[in-house]
């Protein structure tokens, strides 16, 4: 990780802010909901559930290989954040990370325990897979992630100065 002003000004902040928000909301999860279901409005439910596997309950047996995975995908997004610069970007990241690391430690620290944990979901519409906080930390982060790369993309082809036809390269773009 880096500790680069830039760092604590962007995506550490957003980080911090989804695992805090995410790590109590389960904690009222699991404290409010193990013995009923909270209907909300139209199909929207608060309904307990631990996922030993990833996405959509899949791979139920494969909890350690998605937490090493989880940690992986962190380090990566953190190393590759320096290339495409921006608050979107910042945003972005730490949004994925956030909700990463919040899922991570309910596998490292949930019962039966050491990457064995169950994530702690309970936002169901009934209709969808059931998710937390984190889980929407990553696919808004993931989405945002996608369309501060296209934005960049289209920033540096209407660009004149990016062409290499003209054999002029500008510097990084600003914040």
């Amino acid at each position: 990780m880096t500790s680069s002003p830039r760092a604590v000004r962007g995506w550490l902040p957003v980080a911090i802010a989804v695992v805090v928000i995410d790590q109590l909301t389960k904690h009222w999860a699991v404290n409010t909901l193990a013995d009923r279901d909270i209907d909300v409005f139209w199909t929207l439910r608060f309904h307990l559930s631990f996922n030993t596997g990833m996405a959509f309950s899949r791979g139920q047996s494969w909890g350690p290989l998605i937490g090493v995975l989880a940690l992986v995908v962190i380090v990566v997004l953190l190393l590759s954040i320096k290339r495409q610069p921006g608050r979107l970007t910042d945003i972005s990241v730490g949004l994925i990370v956030g909700g990463a690391f919040g899922n991570v430690l309910d596998r490292l620290f949930r019962s039966p325990g050491w990457f064995r944990g169950g994530v702690v979901d309970f936002i169901d519409f009934q209709w969808f897979p059931i998710f937390n906080v984190a889980d929407m930390g990553i696919t808004i982060g993931g989405g945002l992630l996608v369309l501060a790369s296209w934005l960049s993309s289209r920033h540096h082809q209407s660009d004149p100065l990016d062409d290499p036809r003209e054999g002029h390269v500008s510097g990084p773009t600003p914040s």
